[in-house]
């Protein structure tokens, strides 16, 4: 069986949750037989290697452009995997979705994993939200299957769309312990009490929220956001001319090993997102049992599993009576990894995922 998955913008690499995503699930589908080839997106000076954990990579072509960077990749990724012969095509994100048309038009099966409804938050406008609102109208009507991350969304696609979607939950592959906490000492961040923010630094994260939140707070804390986009420079140094305030500091991407010193060490995590299909990041926190203020769309509320608190989202006035409450009395770190493991283990994802190529085949 060849499958060729499109969507991401590299792997191997944790630029965001599609990515995660993509890299523990293609791996873990060679290990079954299946014959996989990710379509990378090219990265001027960082070519990938030409395979990963047995998956084949190939670069394509993607402008440095907000509005066109995915348009024009997902067209071209779809092109090579048509003419390579690939059994399915799997699309991971409504907006490289859009482009399944052709390969329905060549008689491809075709699988779409939708990773959230961004379009829905009120920081997507114009020809972005219409976009993917175009991907998500062509998965409903002409995917042979359509995944989804949560619950909501399966209900919402069914009332929506009349489209019952498969519910398949992301798996989790973290270390049981921290291996390396020496980004501690790097970040002047050993001994020292800090919320942590894990997130993209994109539009419909409600990291404004966050941050207008955290200067109101009277405490002698830090607030650590780790992550970083491409793109999306405005928005970027926006956020960071917001942030006026000496104990917000932004480190940008964080590897695997220091956000697990990161999550182990934080007071607080402090997800405030706007849409998410299945917050990767929540999950990491909540396996390193780090208290968890998120804010209240059901998919955090879905993965929280009657753990942690939240708030309104985009209430920035309540946020900050969180954030205060909880630098006057850090929450006590409670075992939520048990909670974790029983339902959100890749080797049942993989298994899952193989089923319904061989369904949309058969």
């Amino acid at each position: 069986m060849r499958v060729a998955v499109i969507g991401h913008k590299q792997i191997p690499g944790r630029s965001g949750g599609v990515e995660v995503v993509v890299e523990e699930l293609a791996t873990r589908l060679v290990s079954r037989g299946v014959e996989v080839t990710a379509y990378n997106r090219r990265i001027e000076g960082r070519p990938s290697p030409a395979t990963y954990g047995g998956v084949r990579l190939v670069d394509v072509f993607a402008p440095d452009s907000k509005k066109l960077n995915a348009v024009v990749y997902s067209y071209l990724a779809t092109v090579r995997a048509i003419a390579s012969g690939a059994d399915v095509i799997h699309y991971h994100a409504l907006g490289p979705a859009a482009s399944l048309w052709l390969a329905k038009l060549f008689g491809k099966k075709v699988v779409v994993t939708v990773h959230g409804l961004n379009y829905k938050t009120p920081k997507w406008k114009g020809f972005g939200a219409k976009y993917i609102k175009f991907g998500e109208r062509l998965a409903m009507r002409r995917a042979d299957e359509v995944v989804v991350l949560s619950r909501s969304i399966q209900d919402y696609y069914r009332i929506e769309y009349g489209r019952e979607c498969r519910f398949l939950p992301n798996g989790l592959s973290m270390p049981e312990g921290v291996e390396d906490d020496s980004c501690l000492d790097r970040l002047g961040l050993r001994g020292r009490d800090f919320l942590l923010c894990v997130s993209r630094l994109v539009p419909g994260k409600g990291l404004e929220t966050l941050v207008e939140a955290f200067k109101s707070v009277q405490a002698d804390a830090e607030l650590v956001i780790a992550g970083d986009s491409d793109h999306v420079e405005e928005f970027k140094t926006a956020l960071r001319a917001s942030a006026c305030d000496p104990r917000i500091r932004f480190i940008g991407f964080a590897g695997k090993d220091d956000l697990c010193a990161l999550y182990s060490a934080a007071r607080l995590f402090v997800f405030p997102s706007e849409a998410e299909g299945m917050p990767m990041a929540l999950l990491e926190a909540m396996w390193f049992n780090c208290p968890c203020l998120v804010s209240d769309i059901p998919e955090n509320v879905e993965v929280l599993e009657g753990h942690g608190e939240t708030f309104p989202v985009g209430d920035v006035a309540t946020l900050g009576i969180k954030l205060q409450s909880a630098c006057n009395a850090w929450p006590a770190r409670e075992d939520m990894r048990g909670v974790v493991a029983a339902s959100h283990d890749w080797e049942k994802v993989a298994d899952e995922t193989l089923r319904i190529y061989e369904e949309v085949l058969a």
